[in-house]
């Protein structure tokens, strides 16, 4: 697909702006409403990372088994009622944003599982996460004693703004909190920080951000 190409050329000069290695920066195409025909194609062009926003909707579309060496993340909002039907449909979840719900993953899980702690930067409504940095370290400190669930970084979504340095601010905090969080859990392996979407992941990338989640540039506008 021509859109993957200018992506990953994009991100790879948005990486040599900031000194940084595009191999150090991983693309995960956000697939919501998206069917799985058209994961398959961007597949067979070497995307292997794909993030879907509902429990509900990746249960209707994604086979049990799929190719090897894709690996679908949850971004969306998890509700907690749908904690044990996500750990089975999702190689990782993204967008833990309490100790109750990391609590909960605990609980049905008998194996190893890979999460991200979610932080919120911004007062949108609609927008889901630890509400600041003490909170968050506070759960990643009960968490890291856990005996499956294992925390491998942070992730955050930029506010809908497109006054720039409101977006770098809400970055810039998220990425200082991931130092924060490294410093403080040397024993974990904290190698994710998850920022940055169609409209923003250059900035993102600017302050740090290991994971970039393209959604409609990808795909084009979602019906």
């Amino acid at each position: 697909m021509a859109a993957l190409s200018l992506i990953r050329r994009e991100l790879e000069e948005a990486a040599g702006r900031s000194g940084r290695l595009i191999d150090d920066i991983s693309l995960m195409a956000v697939s919501k409403t998206q069917p799985y025909e058209r994961l398959l194609d961007l597949y067979d062009e070497g995307q292997l990372l794909f993030g879907e926003n509902r429990v509900q909707e990746a249960a209707d579309k994604l086979p049990d088994d799929r190719p090897e060496g894709m690996k679908v993340h949850l971004i969306g909002h998890l509700q907690s009622n749908k904690a044990k039907r996500a750990l089975t449909l999702f190689d990782q979840i993204d967008s833990v944003d309490s100790l109750r719900l990391a609590q909960i993953l605990e609980k049905h899980l008998d194996r190893p599982y890979p999460i991200l702690l979610q932080l919120k930067t911004s007062d949108e409504a609609s927008k889901h996460g630890f509400a600041d940095e003490d909170e968050l370290l506070f759960a990643l400190e009960a968490i890291s004693s856990f005996r499956c669930l294992t925390v491998k970084g942070i992730m955050s979504i930029g506010p809908l703004t497109s006054e720039e340095f409101v977006t770098r601010k809400a970055f810039e905090q998220t990425r200082n909190l991931y130092h924060r969080a490294q410093e403080l859990f040397p024993e974990l392996n904290l190698d994710t920080l998850s920022m940055g979407m169609s409209g923003d992941f250059a900035l993102a990338i600017a302050e740090g951000s290991t994971m970039v989640r393209i959604g409609t540039r990808m795909f084009g506008a979602r019906t």
